[in-house]
Formats: structure tokens, C-alpha cells, sequence
């Protein structure tokens, strides 16, 4: 029987929680995304799936879930330089990194920047692929709209019946929404300083004429087996950008789940398990 362990780690002073699973084969480390999201959230059934043949960690990055929220700004390389500190804490010299979303451009900055310690890649409906925010401009203009901002988290915070409008942005069929996970999320959007990393997040990366961190001119960069899962329906990042990152990465691989949003493993988990242990069980 699999046992998850809910787990603590003081990473430079900060608080972190994570979900550890498996002692056996290789380490797996699983990125969450953005908004309200959380190890939890994004990856607990992969998290069951991956435990019987791989150790597996899915931390709840600062500013999320149970970890601590401290007054810094969340940048991309806060969160690249804070998974090396995090590795550097456990012992874990080389993993394989899975990342949804903001977690897949953690993945792949901490790949570029450290490619000794990767040793395969594994970018979900990734950030760092797109060059332009949803929106254009007026989604520039929506992001510094602070009072906006933390109003909309306060409503979303009273109303399950938003929180689950919120999520169907993300899933291609609504109606394949479980009403557990609407509800976990509901009680994430109800965390105190719930929104203030990722609005920090935002505030850094979205600019005027697009998106602060685009990845694809260096993915040629990247040595490690590189694996993009993408859900061919995606309204945040559309397919286009996933095959345009698999074709300026050599030798790469791309699965493209049909009649799927933006979070796969959780709208599609068993296709997504089935193509992520296949990945991972090839060599």
C-alpha cells in the first residue's frame, strides 16, 4: 500500500511542506502552477501512481499551500534558485523534474541552469513557451489592477459556485469537474495571503509588449530527455507553443492530449499517468 508522507523542510529559513512517496529508483520532483494551486492539488494522483517504482517529492513552493509566504518577490529565479536549495537540503545530487504550467518553467530554467542535476524533463502546458500573456495589453493593464486583483481573490474565496467557474477556464470539459476538487480549491482560495505570490509572479513576468521569460530560443541548450505533455484544448498556452518548443528541441518527445484544457492530470489523469510512466520507464 502506498503511503504518502506530509512532510517539512526548512529551506533558508523558509517553511516549506511537501509530499514525499517511494524510496526505490529514480527522484521524481513535481512542480505545481500558479493562481491557487498546490503539490496537492496538481499532483496527488500522479504522486499514487509514480510511488511504486520512483521516489517521488511535491513540494508546495513558497507562497503556496502550507509553505510560507515571506515578503519577497516571487520571480522565476526565486523559485529556480529555491528548488536547488531545496535538492541541496535533501540530498538529492540529479532528479527528474515534472512542471505544470509556472512549475514547468521552473523545470526549465533549473535545467538550463543546472543541467547536471536533471536528468530528465518534463514540462506540462509549460510557461516559458508563449511570448504573449492571454489578453495582450489589457491583460498587462489587468495584472497591475491591484484592488481588482485582491478583490477578485476575496470573491472567489466566498462563492464555490466561482471557484468552479474559475475552473472550468481551465478544463476543456466542464462536466468532468469532481466536486472534491473544486471544493480543495475553494479551501486553498481561503488560506491566509492566498494570491499574494502568484500576483507577485504576474506583476514580474507580464510586461507591455509580452512575456518577461521566454524559454524558446535556448531550448536547443538542453541536453537532458525531454518529454512536453500538453492538452490539445489549452486557452492559456495553446498547442502551437508546444510544438513549437518540441521542434526547437532536438530528440524531444510531445504528447498532446485530446479534448484537454490546461491541467491535464487532473481533467485527464489516466492518460496522463499512462504517457508519464511510459516516459519514465523507456530506459
Amino acid at each position: 500500500m502506498t503511503i504518502i508522507e506530509d512532510t517539512w523542510v526548512k529551506v533558508e529559513g523558509i517553511n516549506t511542506h511537501l509530499f514525499t512517496a517511494g524510496e526505490e529508483g529514480e527522484t521524481v520532483v513535481l512542480l505545481h502552477g500558479g493562481g491557487t494551486d498546490s503539490a496537492w492539488l496538481s499532483w496527488q494522483p500522479i504522486i499514487l501512481a509514480l510511488s511504486p517504482r520512483f521516489r517521488v517529492i511535491a513540494p508546495d513552493l513558497p507562497g503556496y499551500g502550507k509553505s510560507d509566504t515571506p515578503q519577497i518577490s516571487y520571480t522565476l529565479d526565486t523559485y529556480i534558485d529555491f528548488v536547488k536549495r531545496l535538492l541541496d537540503q535533501l540530498g538529492v545530487a540529479r532528479a527528474t523534474l515534472a512542471g505544470v504550467s509556472m512549475g514547468g518553467g521552473i523545470a526549465i530554467g533549473f535545467t538550463l541552469a543546472y543541467p547536471e542535476r536533471v536528468q530528465r524533463l518534463v514540462p506540462v502546458d509549460t510557461y516559458g513557451i508563449q511570448r504573449r500573456y492571454p489578453g495582450g495589453l489589457w491583460g498587462y493593464i489587468l495584472v497591475r489592477m491591484e484592488w481588482l486583483n485582491r478583490f477578485s481573490w476575496w470573491l472567489l474565496g466566498r462563492s464555490r459556485a466561482l471557484t468552479r467557474a474559475s475552473l472550468q477556464q481551465i478544463f476543456y470539459d466542464p462536466g468532468v469537474l469532481p466536486d472534491d476538487l473544486v471544493n480543495e480549491v475553494y479551501e486553498e482560495i481561503r488560506r491566509p495571503k492566498a494570491g499574494v505570490a502568484f500576483r507577485s509572479f504576474q506583476k514580474h513576468e507580464v510586461l507591455k509588449n509580452g512575456l518577461r521569460t521566454v524559454f524558446l530560443d535556448r531550448l536547443g541548450e538542453i541536453e537532458a530527455e525531454t518529454l512536453f505533455i500538453h492538452g490539445e484544448n489549452d486557452r492559456l498556452v495553446p498547442l502551437e507553443c508546444a510544438r513549437e518548443a518540441h521542434a526547437r528541441l532536438p530528440g524531444s518527445r510531445l504528447e498532446i492530449i485530446p479534448a484537454c484544457g490546461h491541467w491535464p492530470q487532473r481533467e485527464k489523469p489516466q492518460d496522463f499517468n499512462r504517457i508519464l510512466l511510459n516516459f519514465l520507464e523507456s530506459n
